[in-house]
């Protein structure tokens, strides 16, 4: 097996470790983000000979794969940890204050209505800000595919938020004192 260039992964390495670590954090959050592109890095230095031209989406399709295990492993082991503690559900956790603050933006919600489908999706197209054909390489998919979905992601997107800004303007006249002439 012939040894990766140091130099060329070093290069790789400091054009792209930002960007993996956001994509990371935006998904499984501060804590677990260098962990996951300690690992997407660690594949592309077993990998350097198989990285594509465009090494960003294949980065991300890499750290998409690292984060779906992540999530698996995590939640596998919060289930073992409720089975031995005896607890028939989860106790809720005490929530951060920035989260509280982030949900009740009426964006937050109807982005949380949507399935994980189309928000990685999005997020692909809008955080990552990567064109329809690399994300369909991150997806796994042909470009005309992931137009396709996109297009219905974000038609489901408008409708979510359509319905938030009812509820949201519904919610705010309730609240309104009522005034006498």
């Amino acid at each position: 097996m012939p040894v990766p260039n140091p130099q060329a992964f070093s290069v790789l390495y400091a054009n792209h470790y930002g960007s993996v670590l956001r994509y990371a954090y935006r998904r499984v959050g501060v804590d677990d983000a260098p962990d996951i592109a300690a690992e997407v890095f660690a594949v592309a230095w077993r990998r350097m000979d198989d990285i594509p031209p465009k090494v960003l989406p294949w980065l991300y399709g890499v750290a998409r794969r690292t984060v779906a295990n992540h999530l698996r492993s995590s939640e596998r082991a919060d289930r073992l940890v409720t089975r031995h503690a005896g607890e028939a559900s989860r106790a809720p956790t005490a929530r951060d204050v920035g989260d509280q603050v982030a949900e009740a933006n009426v964006v937050q919600r109807a982005w949380s209505r949507l399935s994980a489908d189309d928000r990685e999706l999005l997020a692909l197209i809008g955080w990552e800000r990567l064109g329809v054909g690399e994300a369909a390489r991150v997806l796994g998919c042909s470009a005309a595919v992931c137009s396709v979905r996109l297009h219905r992601a974000r038609r489901r997107l408008q409708s979510q938020l359509a319905q938030e800004e009812v509820t949201d303007r519904g919610l705010r006249a309730e609240m309104k004192p009522e005034v006498r002439t």
